[in-house]
């Protein structure tokens, strides 16, 4: 069979680059069951478009005209739209909506576009919800410029608008206003292909909660990965710290959720890959379902990575017919792709902006996607990764200590309290540097509604962090320098960290260069733990490994020793 595969177009600030690697891994995922593959794509500079990984290549616009003239010369029997993101999905459904599919008899692979027009409709998707009995906040479709007018005295504010059929929440905002609500409408409309816009209720300040989930043709639904933001709801979650699994749902909260993730994508009839994004309220049980992706998503790309298990390549096998029980898992080699993966681990992302190369730009995140990339980080607790993820960023900051926030130039309380509560790229810092002032976590949480166990983990580090300024200040007389240095090793400090903040307020030589040999004589080398998708429950062929500071390694590949 000759698929022809739809890829995601340019790159540009707020949309990353993870639908190259979905697109890749399909690609090959394809092949590899014996199907002829034509890729078309804007972009020169993917992986996807490298020689080989398409059988016939043509780098060409995205758009109905250069699509037809690729359809009409290679005669492709069949199209895959699902994993080159919004921009593949809406190319796809704008061949459809021209006849150009049926005119050239192409049969479209994996989730029916019946599917994706309800889950990206925002009113079909709202009906939808409502038919099975699953909460969606209150909202108001608008299609036209009078319709706006006629709601903005009806709407709560704040308010959220999300435009349909784009990508990284472009043209939506938060409108605290009516006046902001027709500016940020009006570019909503425009920016829509369908021009329509969903006005919804606010749900500023709740728990922000994602499911990835897979469905095959015959109905068999796997949840591969929860992932829970760091921040509340009002930042979209391409600009959130995201931790997987979740640490702070309870059992019944789990399930609750995972439940109604795997009733949706029945209900939509999704065959592949699904990111379903839900709110929760948390102060009760209290959720409201936000959106479906009905593609492989950014979200996908993460939960790829940080679970071991290749949606993409999955998603790809079920579009051509195959179900989960008959797709091998890659890594274990033993087992299927309908086992759920298990993490014995915690993973953290945290996102990557461009502000250092854009000074002016405005720095504030809200439900419009602002970052460029992001950065992945796997330990064996919260704390070791969201510290690892914070080195990796490559930014100034290598720690929890921020020199904005702190120094003789410090923000005054007043200004850090809005740092804390206004979404912008330094928040994490911000929220760092009130808990090093000695605010409560109580308070810290009433100001920018992180969950409180979030902020306790921070607590916990900040304490490391002053125990050892405490200990260089007293030459090591509060507490033996040797078992504080393993401590924060271990925890997730760097060793440049470490003997920084051992010698912050040191001017004496001897205890400098004692702090110097004990950090270098601590400096604990990490063992490595395998990702293998099952939690070593059974044996895995080709697991990859993160390191990490404990006792012993896991069973190491011999190609790495």
């Amino acid at each position: 069979m000759k698929v022809l595969v739809i890829g995601s177009g340019p790159i540009v600030i707020g949309q990353a680059a993870e639908f190259d690697y979905a697109g890749t891994q399909a690609c090959k995922s394809l092949k590899e069951e014996g199907h002829e593959v034509v890729l078309i794509n804007s972009n020169p500079a993917t992986i996807m478009t490298d020689p080989g990984v398409a059988d016939a290549l043509y780098i060409e616009p995205l758009n109905v005209d250069f699509c037809e003239r690729v359809i009409a010369r290679e005669k492709p029997d069949a199209l895959l739209p699902t994993l080159g993101g919004q921009t593949g999905l809406n190319l796809a459904t704008q061949l459809e909506d021209a006849g150009i599919l049926e005119k050239y008899n192409v049969k479209v692979l994996g989730t029916p576009l019946s599917a994706i027009k309800k889950a990206e409709d925002r009113e079909s998707f709202r009906n939808l919800m409502r038919e099975i009995k699953e909460p969606v906040p209150e909202s108001w479709i608008i299609g036209t410029e009078a319709d706006l007018r006629a709601v903005l005295d009806v709407v709560p504010y704040p308010c959220i608008i999300r435009p349909a059929y784009t990508l990284g929440g472009t043209g939506g905002g938060i409108a605290n206003t009516p006046e902001e609500l027709m500016e940020i409408g009006r570019k909503g409309l425009k920016l829509s292909m369908r021009s329509q816009i969903m006005v919804e209720r606010s749900l500023l300040g709740w728990k922000e909660i994602e499911y990835e989930v897979m469905r095959d043709k015959n109905g068999t639904c796997i949840t591969v990965c929860n992932m829970e933001n760091f921040d509340p709801m009002g930042v979209h979650t391409g600009d959130s710290i995201v931790v997987a699994p979740s640490q702070t749902l309870s059992d019944l909260e789990y399930h609750m959720m995972r439940t109604a993730s795997l009733k949706i994508i029945n209900a939509l009839g999704i065959e592949g890959g699904c990111n379903v994004q839900m709110a929760l309220n948390p102060e009760s049980f209290d959720y409201y379902i936000i959106e479906v992706n009905p593609r492989v998503s950014r979200s996908s790309a993460l939960a790829s990575k940080a679970t071991g298990y290749p949606i993409a390549r999955v998603a790809a096998k079920i579009a051509v017919g195959l179900t989960l029980d008959q797709i091998q898992n890659q890594v274990t080699g033993t087992t299927v792709a309908a086992f759920e993966p298990a993490l014995d681990y915690c993973v953290v992302k945290i996102p990557r902006w461009p502000f250092d190369k854009f000074a002016g730009g405005d720095r504030t995140l809200f439900t419009q996607m602002k970052a460029t990339g992001e950065v992945m980080a796997i330990d064996r607790s919260f704390e070791a990764a969201f510290m690892k993820a914070i080195r990796g960023l490559e930014v100034k900051s290598k720690d929890l200590r921020h020199p904005k926030f702190q120094g003789t130039d410090a923000m005054s309380d007043e200004d850090l309290r809005y740092a804390i509560k206004q979404p912008t790229d330094e928040r994490l810092w911000a929220i760092a540097e009130g808990l090093r002032r000695g605010w409560s976590v109580d308070d810290v949480n009433r100001t920018c509604r992180v969950d409180k166990w979030f902020l306790r983990k921070i607590e916990r580090l900040l304490a490391i962090e002053q125990r050892l300024v405490r200990a260089g200040e007293t030459l090591g007389q509060t507490e033996p320098i040797a078992s504080l240095i393993h401590e924060a090793f271990i925890i997730g400090f760097p060793s440049p960290t470490i003997r920084a903040l051992l010698t912050q307020n040191v001017s004496d030589e001897p205890f400098l260069e004692q702090v110097r040999q004990e950090v270098k004589r601590q400096q604990v080398m990490p063992v490595f733990k395998m990702v293998d998708t099952c939690a070593g429950e059974f044996e895995s062929r080709t697991p990859y490994y993160y390191g990490t500071f404990e006792q012993e390694d896991d069973a190491v590949s011999p190609a790495l020793v």
